[in-house]
């Protein structure tokens, strides 16, 4: 069995709807997965932009948001997901708005896509202390079982 992550609100390279970015509520989307892996201890969700800040000369990867300890039996993160809706013992990273939640798409220029990227680790990850993309990858380095990616992309109107 394969890890898939799917999402309500949009399809695989599909539009992200405006309420999930920063010209509408700037609530995360609804997302779904099937095909953890029966050895996973944990999963983790990143969510970037690797167009930022022009897709035509991309300079940085932007983060929207960090999630890891997801627990392995979890199955989903529900529509406006906040940090009482995660499943117990989920902890959040910093992105790079600097906060520990999820900040929605807000591309300064063209159609940006938008990476949401889970991870099954065959542990449980100490407490990270609220840790940015780079402190969270070194810390699931040789740890990563299986990933799935689901893009969406959005420019703004």
């Amino acid at each position: 069995m394969t890890l898939t992550l799917t999402s309500q609100a949009f399809r695989q390279n599909g539009e992200i709807p405006a309420q999930h970015t920063c010209q509408g509520a700037d609530v995360s989307p609804p997302l779904e997965w099937s095909g953890v892996p029966p050895n996973t201890k944990s999963l983790a969700l990143i969510v970037d932009d690797p167009d930022a800040p022009d897709p035509a000369a991309p300079k940085i990867t932007w983060v929207h948001w960090v999630l890891y300890n997801i627990p392995p039996t979890a199955t989903r993160l529900p529509h406006g997901a906040t940090a009482q809706a995660l499943p117990g013992g989920t902890l959040e990273g910093i992105n790079d708005f600097r906060r520990a939640a999820y900040s929605g798409p807000c591309p300064p220029v063209g159609r940006h896509r938008y990476f949401h990227k889970l991870y099954a680790l065959d542990t449980v990850l100490p407490d990270l202390k609220g840790p940015n993309k780079a402190a969270l990858e070194r810390a699931m380095q040789g740890h990563v079982l299986t990933h799935a990616e689901l893009i969406g992309t959005y420019q703004k109107r």
